[in-house]
């Protein structure tokens, strides 16, 4: 077997997402500052395709910059109306968000990429498009009362592994993109370089 594995991030739904594929694996913060990096790629004109690439990018490079270890850096971002989107910060926030994605399909960009000795070896990115369907106002204090901060965790304010399922009508893409970590071709990759048994 090679070097170990480190994911840097503190993102707990990739940590579950590793844990539930028996990878083995330590975690590190990238001290990158996200708010910065997107308003600087914002105003350069770039995509939140692009931006989840950049921060994936910037994470894992961080990380392994002097490591012998494999360094996974991912990030994902939403896309709605041609807009990128953030996590909200108050349920308040969180019951305006859904009303205005109710009805209508947004994108989710989930971007990975493995870095090395502070190289980036390996990059993938997988998009997701999920319609909402068109809940009652009913529906939606019901499902913010049952989720509560917990909506907060994501930027769509949803767990597909949760409650947050009933809110779409349609869902097309793969379910680890969803989660924030497009996990098969990265288990590709960790059998073919030896950091998991082929």
């Amino acid at each position: 077997m090679s070097a170990g594995l480190v994911l840097a991030s503190k993102s707990a739904t990739r940590r579950t997402v590793l844990e539930g594929a028996g990878v083995p694996f330590v975690t590190a913060s990238s001290g990158v500052d996200e708010d910065m990096a997107k308003a600087e790629l914002l105003a350069g004109g770039a995509s939140p395709r692009r931006i989840a690439e950049a921060l994936a990018e910037r994470k894992a490079l961080a990380v392994s910059t002097g490591r012998p270890e494999w360094v996974i850096g991912a990030d994902q971002t939403l896309e709605f109306a041609g807009q990128l989107y953030d996590k909200v910060e108050t349920v308040k926030s969180a019951r305006a968000r859904l009303q205005a994605l109710r009805g209508q399909p947004h994108e989710l960009h989930s971007a990975v990429v493995v870095a090395r000795d502070g190289e980036a070896v390996w990059r993938e990115t997988e998009s997701a498009t999920l319609t909402m369907r068109d809940f009652t106002d009913g529906f939606l204090e019901d499902y913010l009362a049952a989720e509560g901060e917990a909506a907060l965790g994501s930027v769509g304010c949803y767990r597909l592994e949760g409650m947050g399922v009933q809110l779409f009508s349609k869902i097309e893409g793969d379910y680890f993109t969803i989660l924030g970590l497009p996990l098969i071709g990265l288990l590709n990759l960790l059998r073919k370089e030896g950091v998991l048994r082929p």
